[in-house]
Order: structure tokens, then sequence, then C-alpha cells
């Protein structure tokens, strides 16, 4: 969209009536002041800046009279509207605001630290909230109308953005915004009470050795958070692939190939999928492949990767417990174009999966690791969990927070023969089970 028609948009604030017909007015003004074809040369941040001086010289020439406090809000509004996304700007320049739910024009939320908020915004009308999310889809060369009603993309600042619209959604544009922080080290997720230092301890040596490793949770319990602290631990020397359907992941280390699903064109052509990606990237020699997450019959790929030399290879999937999670990806790998009997899978995934680390998001929002367990079954055997650490919650306080302790058991034989191989200390916390009946084990379903 062009400047001219960006600042002449006939979008009006969330405000309705006087307020939003000064933002209008002063948004037609200041297109009579500025020089469009110097303005589009500038950047952003610079051309943020000239408008505000322009239309402060024009407040201050033509009124109304206004405190220092509205003066600046009505820039503020004004110039959102002419460059920005309105009233989402501010929101999206929060930094404590990790999601922006927008279920209408009528009804803003977000989400602080963990917990949701409804916030005193709307837009004037949907036809507005059309035109910010049109403006929004315009950024990523997508499209949004009734014959093409829900668009799921990445912005190029990194926010993942979901669009869908009626005659599909009932309660008019619906708009979802997830942000995603700076990524954290294991450290820092101590001080969030995401886990604590006998975890980080084996979970780094878990890493080195080279474990097949599934994170496991459900939406909004920190995957990939967890899985970029990860991935963190990886030595520097190998050479990473991830593969993500938004790019999520912040690797620092400086052998990392990134690659990125793409959905099919308005024709219906080009969609390159996640399960595209696993089978190429097994032709770029990679001594590590971090999948973002698992959802579809990519699965059965990179069960196939994790149990044919490429180990230490990390993935994310939705499930809401550990037995869950091996019951999911068996389902998934069945998904693959290719026929593989149960039984099969089921071996596949005895072979491949090594440690579950299970994620729970609790009522006070706060993210927490709840398990972790190695898969300790073999070839066609019921698949068996030894849980080696868990988050025992206490009820819920009166102020709603959520407390607990973590517990640590004996790691199973096996795991503790990899890590010596591996010439990585076991942790004193979780010991060595001597025998089968020392493990707190269950069969999964």
């Amino acid at each position: 969209m062009s400047l001219r028609a960006r600042i002449n948009s006939p979008e009006e604030h969330g405000s309705r009536g006087e307020d939003g017909h000064l933002v209008s007015s002063y948004r037609a003004k200041l297109l009579e002041e500025i020089d469009l074809a110097e303005m589009s040369a500038l950047a952003a941040a610079e051309r943020r800046a000239r408008l505000e001086r322009v239309l402060g010289h024009i407040i201050s020439r033509e009124g109304p009279v206004l405190s220092t406090v509205e003066r600046s809000q009505l820039i503020r509004r004004v110039v959102d509207e002419a460059l920005g996304l309105g009233i989402l700007e501010p929101l999206l320049e929060d930094a404590s605001i990790t999601e922006i739910m927008v279920n209408g024009p009528d009804a803003i939320f977000v989400e602080r630290g963990g917990r949701v908020e409804q916030l005193p915004l709307r837009f004037v009308s949907a036809d507005q909230l059309m035109q910010t999310i049109e403006r929004i889809v315009s950024t990523v060369n997508r499209r949004v109308d009734e014959s093409n009603p829900m668009v799921d993309a990445r912005l190029p600042s990194g926010e993942r953005v979901n669009v869908i619209i009626p005659p599909l959604s009932l309660t008019g544009p619906t708009l979802t915004i997830r942000r995603f922080p700076r990524s954290y080290t294991l450290q820092e997720l101590i001080g969030f009470g995401s886990l604590d230092e006998h975890m980080v301890f084996l979970l780094a040596g878990l890493v080195q050795a080279k474990f097949n490793i599934i994170v496991s949770g459900a939406t909004g319990t920190g995957k990939t958070t967890l899985l970029n602290a990860l991935s963190g631990l990886i030595p520097a020397h190998e050479r990473i692939i991830t593969i993500e359907d938004s790019a999520e992941l912040q690797l620092q280390q400086t052998h990392v190939v990134r690659l990125e699903s793409r959905p099919a064109n308005v024709e219906g052509k080009g969609q390159v999928t996640i399960r595209d990606l696993v089978r190429n990237s097994l032709r770029m020699r990679p001594d590590r492949i971090v999948v973002g997450e698992v959802r579809g019959g990519e699965a059965l790929d990179m069960l196939q990767a994790m149990s044919t030399g490429h180990d230490g290879s990390l993935a994310t999937v939705h499930a809401n417990s550990a037995e869950d999670a091996l019951t999911r990806l068996q389902t998934l790998s069945s998904m693959s174009d290719v026929e593989v009997p149960f039984v099969a899978l089921h071996d596949q995934i005895n072979s491949a999966v090594e440690v579950i680390v299970q994620l729970t998001r609790f009522a006070d929002g706060a993210r927490r690791i709840t398990e972790i367990a190695m898969l300790d079954s073999h070839g066609s055997e019921p698949y068996r969990l030894a849980t080696v650490a868990r988050f025992d919650a206490q009820p819920m306080t009166h102020d709603g927070r959520v407390f607990g302790a973590f517990q640590y058991f004996p790691l199973p034989r096996r795991t503790a023969d990899r890590l010596y191989m591996a010439s990585q200390p076991i942790p004193q916390a979780f010991g060595v089970a001597q025998h089968l009946d020392q493990l707190t084990t269950r069969e999964a379903r």
C-alpha cells in the first residue's frame, strides 16, 4: 500500500464519535503538509519521527488547546493510524504482552504473565478491523477474503498471525497475534520456576550425549521456549537443521540451517510441507535435526531419522502427558502416505524416542516441566516409561498461585550407561537404578 493510501485510509481510531473525527481530521491535515516522495525514502523509524514533528507543528498552529499528555496521545494515535496498526500498535510495543486476541471489533484480549485480560479498546467497526487485517497480511504477500477466509502467517518482525473471517467466524473478523520473547537459557528458566538445577544438569547431559528428546505439552505451555533452550546446549561444531512451520527458534550457534514450510499460493500451488523439509534435511548431512512441531505424517520421517543415525534430534508435540505424547506420535505417523502397520509404528517409537519432557501451564500462568520420563521399553513391548523427575503440585492458594516441589527418581541403567560412555556426569539427585523394581515405571497405552 502506498504512503498516501495508508495515511488517507478511512479507518477511525478505536474510540467512537468526536475523538475518532479528530484523529481523522488531523490525518488529512498531515497529508497536506508532507512530501510523500521524501517520506517514502526514509526508514520506518525516521518516517515516524518526521510525521510526529510535522503533526506537532500543525497542532501548535491550529489547536485545539491540549494538555501535554493529551497532545502526546493525539500525536501517537494519528501517526499509528497513518503508518502502523492503529490501536494495536501500542500493544505490539508492550514487551509484557505475549498474545493479542481480537474477537471481532468490540473485544480485544491480551495475555500478560500467563493471564488473559480484556482491554477497554475496540475498533469502530468490522470494516475498520478488516482494513487492519488486510494491512497485516499484505506485508507477507497474502490476502484474506471470502474465497480465502483463513490465513496463518509470520510477520517480518517475527510475530505469528492467524486470521479467520466471516462466514467461518460468526463473531466477526478474528485476529490472533502471538509474540515470541527473546530466547532464554535453561539457567534463566530456573528463575521462572520452570525447572531446577538438578533437572538442568540432567537435560544438559542428555543433549550432550545425543539422546532423542521429545518436548510435549498443550498449547501455550512453553514448548518452543524450552526447545530453544535445549538446542542451545548442542555443541557449536555440529551442523544443526531446524524445521518449522513459522520460524521461532533462535539458535545462537554458527552452523545452523533454518528451514520454514510454505503454504500453497492462491492458485493452490507451491506448498512445501514440514514433511518435505524433514525428508530434504536428511540429504543435508545434519548432525542434529530440530523440528519445531510434529503435527502430521512427518512424524514417521522424524522417527526414522532418529533411529537411523541421526541421534540427538529434538522435536515438540502437542500432548497432555508423556503417555499421550507416545500415542499421538503413533497416530501422527499413521497419517503418512506410507502404510505402516500400527505394530511396526510401535516398534519404531520404542527404537527412536528416548526422552519425553512434559510441560504444563498452571492456573496461575506458570509454565513448568512436570515430568521427565525415559522410554525404557524395547521392540514390540508395551510402552514403558520410567519417570526420573516430576513436579508435585500443591492445592492452589487463595490468591490463585500454585506451589509445589520437584521430585527425583533413579535413572534406568541403560540411560546411566549412555551418559557414562558419553563422558557425561550422572547427577547425584537421580542416582542409578540397580533393579527394575527400583524404577518409577508405568506402562503407557
